[in-house]
């Protein structure tokens, strides 16, 4: 476990803050910048778990958890990473896509593109989606500059799928989703 005794050091005043392998990178390295997108994802993720339903707050929190996996994932660079090191791995991506599968199974089928609303629970899963798949933007923009393990694109891609089917399970199983009318403002 972690243990943290002091949560000011000053150590980021001038714009560099440390990597967990104890190296000195600016605060808007693509590692930190991904690293924050999947922070702000996870406290989003907070937010809909108080408007969820047992079920989904078990999955969220799950969800919450692998986060902090990833967020490690991303700020250990892969030339120091350990057998120990935490990472994401094939079964974390797994375990999405079979949430997805159960999820979607019991939506009611899509005729329209969904606005995200309907319900405050929906609402928050669809503002978590769309951080996620800004931290998957900033996870393959950090690939570009820097090794990764690619999982961690697959995972943000999954868990945005998630996301979204969850947000219409929140609006009744899609029955009271807010669909897109083309041209409603002519």
């Amino acid at each position: 476990m972690v243990r943290l005794t002091s949560i000011t050091t000053k150590g980021g005043d001038k714009g560099q803050t440390s990597l967990a392998d104890g190296s000195r990178v600016a605060k808007f390295d693509p590692r930190i910048v991904a690293q924050g997108s999947v922070d702000e994802l996870n406290a989003a993720i907070g937010i809909a778990v108080l408007h969820a339903s047992d079920e989904v707050r078990t999955m969220l929190t799950r969800i919450q958890n692998d986060l902090f996996d990833l967020g490690s994932d991303i700020t250990i660079p892969e030339a120091v990473k350990t057998e120990t090191s935490l990472r994401i791995t094939d079964a974390h991506v797994t375990a999405l896509e079979a949430d997805v599968e159960s999820v979607n199974g019991r939506l009611e089928p899509l005729s329209s593109f969904v606005l995200p609303g309907g319900s405050a629970s929906s609402a928050y899963l669809h503002l978590a989606r769309t951080i996620a798949r800004r931290a998957e933007r900033d996870v393959w923009a950090l690939a570009e500059h820097a090794e990764i393990n690619v999982l961690m694109g697959t995972y943000l891609n999954r868990l945005s799928d998630l996301l979204f089917v969850l947000g219409r399970d929140a609006n009744d199983g899609g029955k009271s989703d807010v669909l897109w009318v083309p041209g409603a403002t002519k």
